[in-house]
């Protein structure tokens, strides 16, 4: 039995539901659950590992319910740095077109070790971008890595079938035959799919976006995730073009167009939808439909501000994410916490988002978004993942009076001193454990280079 004891933590955030933080608690872990929490536990057998605790504030591990982490070697692009949505779009896709299995494994590395480093234990991925020129298999690396790494994964399968000679945005040789999609969506369901309580692998469907996917695409996927049981995942009310397109294209609002094609319901979520209106926000409230908050990239892109604190009080299940590393440009999850708390805070309200919810975003409720309840609460029975940061440092200094919120408001997104996933130790005093950070900094950028250059050669542009 697998066992690590956390002694004397500091101030413990245990997102219990009307429990205030812990001081001065020990965490018991055994087989990668939670066995008991209290001051001073006498465990009958020695643990494996005893880490101290007293100098660190710990939470469930955070949750990240949106990313593209192909998107880490296209990071910081001088030619889309100040691009809004659609233009971003279209000039990355040149550039994502040189995929191929080696940039998607030390892509999915870096981002899941970032994550990681600021106390994130669970993530998604959409993966949507598979040139003709290059083999199925990406989500099969991007798992047998998230394996390596110990992190639990919701790879989301992606896809892209309206071309730009169908009246879509991304480059034909960048999309699939909806056939093609749906094999390959079962072979990776049949091959990956952990339906169980404390799974570290499961599948979820999900077609790019209203602009890039067609309409019978969309309802075969509704159909067919629902016979597998998965859950179902896209792109929504990011900007207002993508407003314009569908009524345009075809003569609904997003929400009306997905309502129509069987996209609302408790295994469905939504990354981004910034502008739903108030009787869609009630909507989405009444079929429990979810929402991924991205701010930074919202923020990045100067697509708008989510109306989270509308979508809080009227019953939506919010989660929050980082989103693609080309639009953030970072897989910081506490950077991410901290721009939650203050972004909401302009035009809505002082009030509007207290500490409180922004951990509430990061912790319940991605897990209600992935419906993985066994997740983002420490309590006995639950799994063991926590973040945990230490408070004993300058950027804290004068903040104690509240433990529990001083790294949201105080400091410049430290990393994690410990991260456990699954009673594992994944981040051990700042560092990733077993992860040479230096060369992979080096191979990232060398796969990065390789795919630009080779961009810039086919295109004769200039990315610099």
């Amino acid at each position: 039995m697998a066992s690590l004891l956390i002694r004397n933590v500091h101030t413990l955030v245990t997102m219990v539901e009307g429990e205030k933080p812990l001081h001065g608690v020990d965490v018991l872990i055994e087989d990668g659950k939670i066995a008991a929490i209290g001051a001073q536990l006498k465990p009958e057998t020695q643990p494996e590992r005893v880490l101290d605790g007293s100098r660190c504030v710990a939470y469930p591990g955070f949750v990240n319910t949106h990313h593209h982490l192909y998107q880490t070697l296209t990071r910081n692009i001088p030619k889309v740095q100040n691009a809004k949505l659609f233009d971003w779009l279209l000039g990355l896709y040149e550039v994502w077109r040189e995929l191929d299995p080696e940039a998607v494994e030390v892509s999915t590395r870096v981002g899941l070790g970032e994550l990681l480093l600021s106390g994130c234990t669970t993530t998604t991925d959409h993966f949507y971008v598979f040139p003709k020129s290059a083999p199925t298999e990406f989500l099969d690396v991007e798992i047998d890595t998230a394996r390596e790494m110990g992190v639990r994964f919701h790879p989301t399968r992606g896809s892209m079938s309206r071309g730009k000679s169908n009246g879509g945005l991304p480059p034909d040789d960048v999309v699939q035959t909806p056939d093609a999609i749906l094999k390959d969506c079962e072979r990776l369901i049949a091959k990956y799919h952990d339906p169980e309580p404390f799974s570290m692998c499961r599948i979820v469907l999900a077609p790019c976006s209203p602009f890039s996917v067609t309409t019978e695409l969309l309802a075969e996927t509704a159909v067919y995730a629902r016979q597998k049981k998965v859950f179902l995942h896209t792109h929504l009310c990011e900007t207002m073009d993508e407003e314009d397109f569908c009524l345009q294209t075809l003569g609904l609002r997003p929400l009306d167009y997905m309502e129509k094609v069987g996209w609302v319901g408790p295994d469905v979520w939504y990354a981004h939808g910034i502008y739903f209106s108030d009787e869609e926000i009630q909507r989405l409230a009444a079929t429990k439909t979810g929402v991924a908050h991205c701010p930074v990239s919202n923020l990045r892109l100067g697509s708008g501000i989510c109306k989270v604190p509308q979508l809080m009080e009227a019953g939506v299940r919010v989660g929050l994410a980082v989103d693609g590393s080309a639009s953030n440009d970072s897989s910081s999850f506490l950077r991410e916490m901290q721009i939650a708390l203050l972004v909401h805070r302009v035009g809505t309200g002082v009030e509007a988002m207290p500490p409180q919810n922004v951990l509430k975003l990061a912790t319940v409720g991605g897990a209600s978004i992935l419906g993985q309840p066994e997740i983002g609460q420490l309590k006995v029975g639950s799994a063991a993942d926590l973040a945990m940061f230490r408070l004993d440092r300058i950027d804290f200094a004068g903040a104690m009076t509240d433990p529990a919120s001083a790294p949201l408001f105080c400091g410049a997104a430290p990393r994690a001193e410990y991260t456990v996933v699954a009673g594992r130790v994944r981040v051990e005093k700042g560092q990733l454990v077993g992860v040479d950070e230096e060369a992979l900094f080096e191979r990232a950028n060398r796969v990065a280079e390789r795919m630009l250059s080779s961009a810039e050669r086919k295109l004769q542009v200039s990315y610099r």
